[in-house]
């Protein structure tokens, strides 16, 4: 197919999402109208947002993180979808990942409202429940119930899992090539148009700059980044990075700059890259390397950023290729 061809097939879609924006890159006949297809992906990704958002009032998160213990309460099916994965994965982790973080995340100042004092202390002094152990759900029936008080927050998966739903609607009008992504977290659908990967680059773990430190080639895959470098608060003229640490009910005290990880899913990914940057590179590793996991930790020596990969992909070097 010739340059011009190709380039009357491409289509670049975006809008406006979870604070951020999602985009949409795929190639279809000249004569394909885009319009139903971005009007589809802005409700599937709005979907996801009325659902999983910690920052709308009216969520069906902040209704479940409303109600009372030990009631049951109905969930939608995606939202279902993103809890059972979370759960899964929090086990797996042996808390690491735990979606049951949300009192601190606001009280650091990572919500609607700015860092509190003493809903810090709280945070810090709270006997905590990992949410694997404190959620039943009734999947068949779409219902959850708390065994425990428990404030829910899915930022560590929601975007990840809005990626997936933007590959998902592509796939309904038919269309098998294709790269989405909200926010960094990437999901690649068959090749490019000329037979040739989706690149996509992993970034350099750089407050100031935004420059590529590696590149990837997926097929079939996703890929999802969690650092310390985008999102932070500055406390008492510290910066704190957005992931907590379950065990301190604080931000990470130490971990690597970046963990990225590319999985099937994008709603794996982002999970398991937020859980990998809480165990760090020494038990994150061994974990990875057990679950087959293939893993980036990017960490600071001084003014150098030196790279430890696990799995076989991150082992192909500064380009390397990924198909599932």
């Amino acid at each position: 197919m010739s340059k011009m061809s190709s380039d009357r097939g491409r289509r670049a879609l975006s809008g406006p999402t979870m604070g951020t924006r999602w985009s949409a890159l795929f190639h279809t006949i000249s004569a394909f109208d885009p319009a139903p297809v971005r009007s589809a992906l802005q409700a599937a990704v709005d979907e996801v947002d009325e659902q999983m958002s910690s920052w709308k009032p009216d969520s069906d998160l902040m209704r479940l993180n409303a109600g009372p213990v030990g009631r049951w309460m109905a969930v939608p099916e995606q939202l279902m979808k993103v809890l059972g994965l979370s759960l899964e994965i929090g086990r797996a982790s042996a808390g690491a990942f735990d979606i049951g973080m949300g009192d601190a995340v606001g009280a650091w100042g990572f919500g609607p409202s700015g860092a509190d004092r003493a809903l810090i202390r709280e945070a810090l002094e709270a006997l905590r429940q990992a949410a694997h152990e404190v959620l039943e759900l009734n999947v068949e029936g779409g219902e959850m119930r708390k065994r425990a008080p428990i404030v829910l927050d899915l930022n560590g998966i929601a975007k990840g899992h809005g990626a997936d739903r933007l590959a998902e609607t592509l796939r309904g009008f038919g269309i098998v090539s294709g790269l989405v992504g909200i926010d960094g977290e990437m999901r690649a659908l068959g090749l490019r148009s000329d037979g040739e990967p989706w690149m996509i680059a992993v970034e350099k773990p750089d407050f100031a700059s935004r420059a590529p430190h590696s590149m990837l080639a997926l097929q079939d895959a996703a890929v999802a980044t969690s650092g310390d470098y985008r999102h932070w608060v500055d406390v008492a003229g510290r910066r704190l990075s957005h992931t907590m640490d379950p065990r301190r009910g604080a931000p990470l005290a130490t971990s690597p700059a970046s963990v990225t990880v590319v999985a099937r899913t994008c709603a794996e990914a982002d999970a398991w890259a937020t859980a990998l940057m809480v165990l760090g590179p020494g038990e994150g590793e061994r974990l990875a390397r057990r679950l087959r996991l293939d893993v980036l930790f990017l960490m600071r020596e001084g003014e150098t950023v030196r790279s430890r990969a696990v799995g076989a992909l991150f082992a192909d070097g500064p380009c390397s290729q990924a198909a599932f």
